[in-house]
C-alpha cells in the first residue's frame, strides 16, 4: 500500500487510501508518524454524505475531530488519486467541509463555523471549537511574541493545554500583531504534545476570535506560522460568523510503501 508524506505549511502527515480495507488506525498513526516524525495520520474512507470521509489521528494515536492543514493535504491526495474533483466535500467528525483546488500545491477549504465560543474562558484566554464537536482551542494575545520564545513558553503553554478550564484539553495558541490584518502565531498541540510548525484550526480559531471582537474590519487575515502563511477570509455579523475560508499550501514530501 502507498502512503504519502504530506505537508501543509510545515504541519506534516502520513496519508493512506483506506477505502475497502480494515485497519487499526490508531496503531498505524503511531507507527507511520514515527517514521517521519509527522504530526498526524489521515486515512481516506468511503462516505454516504460527502465525496469521502476523513479519519484523522494525532501522532500519539489519539483521534482528532478534524485538522485544518490536514484537510488541505487530504484534498490534494483525493484529487491526485481520482477520488474527488477540483471541488469536493469531506466528511469529518466535526462536520462536512468543502474544499477547492487552487493549483497543484494550493487548496482552499471552508472550515466549520464555530460551534462553541467563549471569549473569556479564563481571563483573557478565549476558547473556540470550529464545528460541533470541534477541535478545542485556547486563544491568547501575547504581546511581543516571537517564534524563538518556544523554550521559555513551552511549560506555560503545556500546563494550559491540560488546564481544568479546558475540560477535554485544548490546543493553545498565542498570537501577536505584525501589522494590519497580519499576525504571528505559535501553537502547542494536544496529541503531538509540543509546538507544531503550523495549525490550521488554531489559526482559524484565532481569526474567529479577532472577527468576533471587531479586530478584522476587512474580513481578511494572514497568519504567519513558523512553517508558512495561511490566508483567511471571514464573513458574518458582529456576533456571528457565517463563513471561514482558509487557503494555503498542500505539498507532497515523499512516498512510502507499507
Amino acid at each position: 500500500m502507498e502512503c504519502l508524506h504530506m505537508s501543509g505549511a510545515g504541519n506534516d502527515f502520513m496519508v493512506i487510501d483506506a477505502r475497502g480495507g480494515s485497519f487499526d488506525f490508531s496503531q498505524l498513526a503511531k507507527t507511520l508518524c514515527a517514521r517521519t516524525n509527522s504530526d498526524g495520520f489521515m486515512a481516506v474512507d468511503v462516505s454516504d454524505q460527502a465525496d469521502f470521509k476523513l479519519h484523522f489521528y494525532n501522532s500519539d494515536g489519539s483521534r482528532g475531530e478534524m485538522c485544518g492543514n490536514g484537510s488541505r493535504c487530504v484534498s490534494r491526495f483525493a484529487y491526485d488519486h481520482g477520488i474527488a474533483g477540483a471541488e469536493m466535500t469531506i466528511e469529518t467528525d466535526a462536520g462536512i467541509l468543502t474544499s477547492s483546488r487552487l493549483d497543484q500545491n494550493h487548496y482552499r477549504v471552508r472550515l466549520n463555523n464555530p460551534g462553541v465560543v467563549d471569549l473569556h474562558r479564563h481571563g483573557d484566554m478565549a476558547y473556540v471549537e470550529l464545528g460541533n464537536p470541534g477541535v478545542p482551542h485556547g486563544v491568547y494575545h501575547y504581546e511581543g511574541l516571537t517564534w524563538e520564545m518556544r523554550d521559555e513558553l513551552r511549560e506555560r503553554m503545556r500546563s494550559e493545554r491540560f488546564a481544568p478550564y479546558f475540560p477535554k484539553g485544548a490546543n493553545v495558541n498565542y498570537y501577536d500583531w505584525m501589522g494590519e490584518d497580519r499576525i504571528r502565531i505559535l501553537t502547542f498541540e494536544r496529541g503531538v504534545e509540543d509546538f507544531t510548525l503550523a495549525c490550521g484550526t488554531g489559526s482559524g480559531s484565532t481569526a474567529a476570535v479577532l472577527w468576533l471582537t471587531g479586530q478584522l474590519p476587512h474580513g481578511k487575515l494572514a497568519v504567519e506560522n513558523p512553517g508558512g502563511t495561511l490566508e483567511f477570509e471571514i464573513s458574518g455579523t458582529e456576533d456571528k460568523i457565517d463563513r471561514i475560508f482558509m487557503s494555503g499550501p498542500a505539498d507532497v514530501v515523499g512516498t512510502y510503501e507499507i
